[in-house]
């Protein structure tokens, strides 16, 4: 072998360091390779190798799983704080997870009442989402950036079981001594309830959707279902999360303008409520409206001018929303906006933190089937976030661990007054670019948020909704900025586009959970149609570097190798493939399948000439002769093959046969190669299976001059 040792920087053939536009370059050596080897056989190289099938018997397997069962990995695994907080550097570290964990409790208070509100429960509820998930994920979850708690589409989700089945308000429920509860509508009337044991409000169902949503989690965590996430591609979880974000926005306009509307179920509804929200629009409550203009306003001028520069020289962002929240509560206190202008409230907002309740287990049937939309969608979105900021920093995330954090962070906080939890993109944003290396900045940012509940939670119940309303508005700029993803979608292909259009309409004209039902299967169509339509070509060498071989249809210079044709197939051959398989091989050689009848009548032709396709030597791509003595079957890029695929390969094996061709095999992978023993041993074939292209070609040109 040459000695390849080139010095970068080339120089003049002169010797002199002047830099003349006419030097030349001396030209660089190029290393040469000579093998010199016999042709081989598959069988050879198994038996030379020492090659050993995978045992895929159950007590084989059971014995590896118990040789590598180590329980200290095991413990640390399901506990992953224990593998980073030893290596955890307080010196380095602790500053960087203080200002970022207050930061990101700076946006969770406004955030956790908006967010509870949307879902249906009340703002405590919200910020009960900022503690009790939070710290079971510190001690669960692998990933080191994202911020736990409440996030717009999993609130929207909540919303539409909360209002489906329960039948009472938790804020507007009146404790009596009495057996029946009463109802406030409004100052002066109550309205009678169904007996107490048959009243569900609000909060009883967002609890055991939790819990059951939990249990999901933890049942895909035990079957390994980490990677069923992979099912909602990008342009389904894009165009689902902004059709979302029109739910979310029209779900804010009451608050908006201050006006009371019916609440919708079903399809079409956000067209319903856009036409009673146009409805009401002369009954506006100008004060709302002109506080939430305002809101948005100045969180809009934060965004996108004042934060930019201080970001320049302050590491703590601008608290927009928290001094959006303040400023609100303060106006509202002292101009007393509900008393003289009817401005709707946030209302009680308990001191202290919940205590913990078992929710009601009789409403787990209920909810069963919306937990589990609601499982994936937020798995989905944490594990995104999680694989994001974890390729930024260098780090593992773990996806069944991250369905066992979510399963249990659902759990306890379904027992603490939580909804199903997921993670918010502009918090973890947030907490990554404040210098929060780890869930250290959860537990602060979780720890001011108990203080606040504790001292000041009492202080937001005189909060206008319209506020929150703004706030929520505002905060759904990015979700909203996802659609000039299509742009790229329609680049990628049609299928991509077509995917996030259908998932897009569906949720907003239908409803959320059928919309991304639909989603869901066009992406699976779409994945269907993808592995349908494999790629396939013909090969040919390249007459000054035998041995290499390239698509002749994309590569003019190539040629064909005399009587022999080199067919490529990429991906699975299976039931389902089969017969894309059979056709694109026929219409890849430009053939017709003759009759049986036509096959035992051209028994004694030595070439396998089929008819033409019409037109096929019109064209202008490489002239193409029909006529061969082996067919070569490249499968270095065939990942799967099961009995259907082999008995397809045994039907050309006799077809070819018959007409005194011959079928070779090359480069199968070891899965491939067993499979295809498997069948032999079922009486398909025999095939004839080499190990590389070359040794197929080499054989057949050695029999063919023989």
């Amino acid at each position: 072998m040459p000695n390849n040792q080139d010095n970068p920087e080339t120089k003049p053939l002169n010797g002199n360091d002047n830099n003349n536009g006419n030097a030349k370059i001396k030209p660089k050596i190029q290393p040469k390779y000579s093998i010199h080897r016999d042709v081989l056989t598959h069988e050879v190289v198994i038996r030379e190798t020492g090659y050993a099938a995978r045992d895929k018997s159950i007590p084989s397997s059971l014995r590896s799983f118990w040789h590598g069962w180590n329980l200290l990995s095991i413990f640390t695994g399901v506990l992953p704080i224990l593998q980073w907080l030893p290596q955890y550097s307080v010196k380095r570290d602790l500053i960087g997870d203080i200002i970022s964990g207050v930061t990101v409790a700076i946006m969770n208070i406004p955030h956790g009442m908006a967010y509870g509100i949307l879902a249906g429960v009340s703002a405590g509820n919200g910020l009960y989402m900022a503690v009790f998930p939070v710290v079971v994920y510190m001690f669960l979850g692998t990933s080191k950036h994202i911020s736990i708690g409440t996030f717009a589409v999993a609130s929207m989700m909540t919303q539409k079981v909360v209002l489906t089945y329960a039948n009472v308000d938790s804020n507007d429920l009146i404790a009596t001594t009495t057996a029946v509860p009463m109802l406030r509508t409004d100052n002066t009337t109550t309205t009678m309830l169904p007996p107490i044991e048959n009243v569900i409000t609000h909060l009883d169902v967002a609890t055991s959707l939790a819990l059951v949503v939990g249990i999901v989690h933890l049942l895909m965590s035990f079957f390994r279902l980490g990677t069923l996430a992979s099912l909602l591609s990008e342009p389904l979880v894009n165009g689902f999360t902004t059709a979302a974000a029109f739910h979310v926005v029209t779900a804010q306009l009451k608050d908006v303008v201050g006006i009371k509307v019916d609440r919708h179920k079903g399809a079409f509804k956000i067209i319903y409520t856009v036409i009673d929200v146009v409805k009401g629009v002369p009954d506006t409550n100008l004060v709302s409206f002109g506080f939430c203009v305002g809101v948005i306003i100045f969180m809009t001028i934060c965004n996108e001018c004042i934060k930019p520069c201080l970001s320049k020289r302050c590491r703590f962002p601008l608290p927009g929303e928290l001094i959006v929240v303040i400023g609100g509560t303060l106006i509202s206190k002292f101009c007393q906006l509900h008393e003289e202008f009817n401005v709707q409230l946030v209302g009680t907002i308990p001191r202290g933190l919940p205590n913990p309740t078992l929710p009601r287990l009789d409403l787990v049937p209920l909810v069963a089937v919306d937990s589990i939309a609601i499982a994936i969608v937020t798995y989905s979105i944490v594990m995104s976030m999680g694989l994001t900021f974890a390729k930024k920093h260098g780090y593992e995330v773990r996806a069944n661990q991250e369905l066992i954090a979510m399963g249990v962070g659902n759990v306890v906080g379904g027992c603490f007054s939580c909804l199903p939890l997921a993670c918010s993109l502009s918090r973890s944003v947030i907490q990554d670019q404040t210098g929060g290396v780890s869930q250290i900045a959860s537990l602060v940012s979780a720890s001011l948020v108990v203080i606040t509940l504790m001292w000041i939670g009492p202080f937001f119940s005189a909060l206008p909704r319209c506020v929150l309303a703004g706030v929520i508005i505002v905060a759904l700029k990015p979700m909203f900025m996802q659609i000039k993803e299509l742009k790229k979608f329609s680049k990628q292909g049609k299928l991509e586009m077509f995917t996030w259009i259908s998932t897009f309409l569906c949720v907003v004209l239908i409803d959320i959970d059928i919309g991304l039902l639909i989603g869901v299967c066009v992406s699976l169509l779409a994945l269907y149609i993808k592995g349908l339509k494999p790629y396939s070509c013909l090969l040919g060498y390249m007459p000054e570097a035998p041995g290499i071989y390239m698509d002749i249809n994309q590569h003019r210079n190539v040629m064909q190798v005399p009587e022999t044709r080199i067919f490529r197939y990429c991906g699975s051959l299976n039931f389902a493939t089969s017969l894309f398989f059979r056709r694109a091989l026929y219409e890849s050689l430009g053939l017709e399948k003759s009759s049986n009848s036509s096959c035992q009548t051209d028994k004694a032709k030595t070439s396998y000439v089929l008819v033409a396709q019409s037109g096929a030597n019109e064209t202008n791509g490489p002239i193409v002769d029909y006529s061969f003595k082996f067919l070569i079957l490249d499968f270095s890029m065939l990942g799967h093959i099961d009995v259907a695929g082999c008995s397809t390969l045994s039907d050309i094996h006799k077809e070819l046969k018959a007409r005194g061709a011959r079928l070779l095999l090359a480069s199968p992978m070891d899965r491939v190669y067993d499979t295809l023993v498997h069948s032999m041993a079922l009486r398909e074939g025999p095939f004839e299976i080499f190990p590389t292209l070359h040794d197929a070609v080499e054989y057949a040109i050695a029999c063919r001059s023989s």
